[in-house]
């Protein structure tokens, strides 16, 4: 079963540290889908994959996109879109997965912001039903200069 990994953003914004953890899956060779959990997002998160760093260039995609399927990276509203046959799954902004199985997933990352009393109510619900599942699980909180510290 795959392990589950919770993200709580304190010091940054899902914007800041989104690209940088996306970045470091596109290093390992790996494919990521996002899903947000709020559609309207979905530019912005498209902007800050496109400009987190001067330096660096984050190759993604989101519908109406060509080339679907050669994208390292796709962002999406709807959880069970995968056109490019993703093994790490990344829920923001409250997303659920497709199903508590996370079937064909090797790893599911989910981001909250642990400044939103509701998001941090959901992440809590959503990190007992992963558990009840069978899920391995870990924490990560942000540190104030946007770092993950893996917590007991």
């Amino acid at each position: 079963m795959p392990d589950v990994s919770f993200y709580h953003l304190e010091s940054r914004p899902l914007e800041w540290a989104l690209p940088r953890l996306l970045a470091r899956v596109v290093d390992s060779g790996l494919k990521a889908v996002v899903v947000t959990g709020v559609p309207e997002r979905l530019p912005s998160l498209d902007s800050a994959l496109w400009t987190y760093d001067d330096q660096a260039f984050l190759p993604h995609g989101r519908a109406p996109d060509d080339n679907a399927a050669h994208q390292p990276v796709w962002l999406t509203a709807r959880p069970d879109d995968r056109p490019n046959a993703a093994t790490i799954l990344v829920l923001v902004d409250g997303a659920s997965p497709p199903s508590l199985d996370l079937a064909g997933f090797d790893r599911c990352l989910d981001m909250f912001d642990g400044n939103d009393e509701v998001a941090l109510a959901a992440a809590r619900a959503r990190w007992t039903a992963f558990k009840q599942a069978g899920h391995t699980l870990a924490y990560w909180q942000q540190s104030g200069d946007g770092k993950w510290e893996k917590k007991a």
